[in-house]
């Protein structure tokens, strides 16, 4: 018995051995201290970085507290500079009602303030969201003749700030503005636009902050898939200069210019072939008959009506400027054209009329101021001197033949031919005066034959002038 509680002793002493040693490789995993090496290990001796550890608040590493930021940094002093640049991210809107447009952008800005410098070994800045900004001192850069602008807080407030260990800054943020834009649409549809972001200091002048472009041009960058529906982006530039308010100063403003040439196949197709194809609609009725009143009425009465049309649809997406624009000229010479010939038709109808009446008063006159003499001989034989008959002795000499006048005598035809006397000699001028002026109102269907070629000819002439000045 002795023996066997010896080895049972030591069996129990062995699996305490076992236990306390699994105990102790715990502790040495969780606590995890430095790793040493033999000299010569190419690895070498890891630092623990203050930045790092959890102990340390940010207020404390950046020492906060201990300064007052209402106050800019080096204040008394020189003037902060503040560097710029932006990054456009998109141009989302241009609208000519309102003359303005609205950009999305990262907005960064670069300054030293050496109250936020901290100790650092290894790490080069620290990163922090929104909630710091409001602690700190930051530039208070505003966009000038904005409209809207908000700044992007999905998921949460789009805003990062950087501290470098020196005291460096950088604060950027994505921000979304609506700013005015004066455009001149005297050359609209042809036209391009040159706009404007203005960014300023609203509180500090150029004696406290200068604001400058970091890097000169290439502060401003663009991205490539930047596209419009209606315009094509030319060119991007910066500017900066010096704006003078009378009652605060001189400030530190930046610009970015951008230029804009507007697609004109779209209004090719929605406004220029349209009106062409209702002036060429227009001439149509050159080519009908003139006595058709009903056909080249309507067809008038069309074209104008849907010229106006085009006319009202355009003006109803334009600003009301009171300047003529490239547009409006086309549009209202070829409604000139359409009532033109609407006006032209008008004038061959009356014409017509005109000449049909003193057609009419004519014969009456003429038969009025005769002194037929039949000497016992029938109406239908009836003959005038002057070679002419009237509309009732054509048709009743249509069948008298020439056999039947050879077979009778001399005296026979003496007898059966009719003289008409005049009654006087001014009755006499006035018929000759008459007859003149009835052939040339009976000319007025020539109106129509020249129209065919003035008018086309007009119209050509006039769109090689338009297109020549404004393209």
């Amino acid at each position: 018995m002795p023996c066997y509680a010896r080895v049972l002793f030591l069996l129990l002493c062995l699996i305490l051995i076992g236990e306390c040693r699994k105990h102790k490789s715990r502790k040495k995993r969780w606590s995890a201290p430095a790793e040493t090496h033999k000299e010569g290990n190419p690895l070498s001796k890891k630092v623990v970085d203050g930045t790092k550890t959890r102990k340390v608040k940010t207020s404390h590493l950046l020492r906060i507290d201990d300064h007052d930021f209402t106050m800019r940094p080096a204040f008394a002093g020189p003037a902060v500079p503040v560097g710029v640049d932006v990054q456009v991210e998109s141009l989302d809107s241009i609208s000519e009602v309102d003359m303005d447009f609205t950009m999305t952008l990262y907005l960064r800005h670069y300054w030293k303030d050496e109250r936020l410098a901290f100790p650092s070994a290894t790490n080069k800045s620290m990163t922090f969201d929104g909630r710091l900004v409001k602690k700190i001192w930051v530039p208070d850069v505003f966009f000038v003749h904005s409209k809207r602008s908000f700044i992007h807080d999905t998921t949460t407030d789009n805003i990062m700030l950087r501290v470098f260990p020196d005291g460096h800054v950088l604060y950027s943020l994505r921000v979304t503005v609506t700013a005015a834009c004066n455009m001149d649409f005297s050359r609209f549809p042809l036209d391009s636009q040159t706009c404007t972001l203005e960014l300023e200091s609203y509180a500090y002048t150029d004696e406290d902050l200068m604001l400058y472009w970091k890097s000169g041009d290439e502060s401003l960058s663009t991205d490539d898939r930047i596209s419009l529906s209606q315009f094509l982006i030319q060119k991007f530039h910066t500017t900066s200069r010096l704006a003078f308010y009378s009652s605060t100063g001189w400030y530190n403003r930046l610009y970015i210019n951008f230029t804009l040439r507007r697609h004109i196949f779209f209004f090719l197709l929605q406004t220029y072939f349209p009106a062409t194809l209702m002036v060429m609609l227009s001439w149509v009725s050159f080519w009908i008959d003139r006595r058709a009143v009903p056909a080249r009425v309507s067809l008038g009465i069309t074209t104008v009506l849907t010229m106006s049309t085009i006319i009202t649809g355009v003006n109803a997406s334009m600003p009301r400027v009171s300047y003529i624009k490239a547009v409006d000229i086309y549009l209202w010479v070829s409604f000139v054209f359409v009532f033109l010939s609407v006006l032209e038709y008008a004038a061959v109808n009356y014409l017509t009329t005109v000449r049909d009446g003193k057609d009419r008063k004519l014969r009456e006159k003429v038969r009025e101021q005769t002194l037929p003499c039949t000497c016992d001989m029938s109406h239908a034989r009836t003959m005038m001197l002057d070679g002419t008959y009237s509309e009732e002795d054509s048709n009743s000499l249509a069948g008298y033949t020439r056999a039947s006048m050879a077979a009778e005598d001399a005296s026979e035809k003496q007898e059966r031919m009719v003289v008409h006397l005049a009654l006087d000699n001014e009755s006499t001028g006035t018929k000759k005066k008459g007859i003149r002026s009835f052939r040339i109102i009976q000319k007025s269907h020539t109106i129509d034959t020249y129209s065919r070629m003035i008018f086309p000819g007009s119209y050509i002439l006039f769109n090689l002038i338009y297109w020549c000045v404004y393209c």
